[in-house]
């Protein structure tokens, strides 16, 4: 396959914001899983089922008429179709051909299903088996960190600023953002102390700072200034 499974984990730790996860992410994951269609869904951006929606799209949110989100939402974990009905009998249920086979899984955040993600593949192909339920729980646990991390991440003050640093650094960003040292970010993100001051005179380059602080008034609107006890974290030192 033309992606890993490690390398899906790796897109999804370095995606910055929900646009990039979907537009570039998701497309990769459903590559992954040979699928015609995927999706990525936050029930709170969901339409209401009582809105004005074609009658296949409410059976299709409808935990009474699906059972395979029924499943996902009782249970949080990923299922596909066959686990859970006889042959042919999601056909009766969703009659369109590209949605023959389907696969989701759950998002979770602070022990509250958020959200899901979903496949489908057309009729006739073969059906997702325990292997992909199997890399789609590994995955769904990465979708679930990624976004327990993003929403407790500062709000970006100036894209402008933030685009100028890799993921990497972005990451170096957060974690100086939270007052850890050279030392301790290098043991949270696997690199040497000495990368990390590396990566920092980089960053201090690009935005034109000169000290931690700088760096995180610059990246950050709503971050609080550094504590005493971390005013020595403002050097490289």
């Amino acid at each position: 396959m033309a992606n890993s499974l490690q390398s899906l984990f790796g897109a999804i730790a370095s995606a910055r914001d929900e646009e990039e996860l979907r537009q570039h992410v998701m497309v990769k994951v459903g590559e992954y899983f040979v699928a015609q269609r995927w999706g990525l869904f936050f029930f709170d951006k969901l339409p209401s089922v009582d809105s004005n929606l074609p009658s296949i799209v409410k059976r299709a949110l409808s935990v009474e008429h699906n059972p395979v989100l029924r499943y996902v939402v009782e249970q949080h974990a990923p299922v596909h179709e066959e686990l859970l009905l006889p042959p042919r009998a999601w056909k009766m249920i969703c009659p369109r051909s590209d949605h023959g086979h389907v696969m989701a899984g759950p998002i979770v955040s602070n022990g509250h299903l958020v959200g899901g993600v979903g496949f489908t593949r057309d009729r006739g192909t073969p059906a997702f088996n325990p292997r992909d339920l199997a890399d789609l729980s590994a995955l769904c646990l990465h979708l679930s960190t990624w976004l327990t991390k993003i929403q407790s991440q500062p709000t970006l003050f100036n894209s402008s600023n933030i685009n100028r640093l890799t993921p990497r650094e972005i990451e170096i960003a957060e974690l100086v953002a939270q007052g850890l040292t050279s030392a301790e970010i290098g043991a949270a993100l696997w690199i040497t102390e000495n990368s990390v001051k590396q990566a920092l005179k980089r960053m201090f380059r690009k935005l034109e700072v000169s000290s931690r602080a700088e760096l995180v008034g610059r990246l950050f609107s709503n971050t609080k200034p550094p504590s005493k006890e971390h005013a020595a974290y403002t050097k490289l030192s």
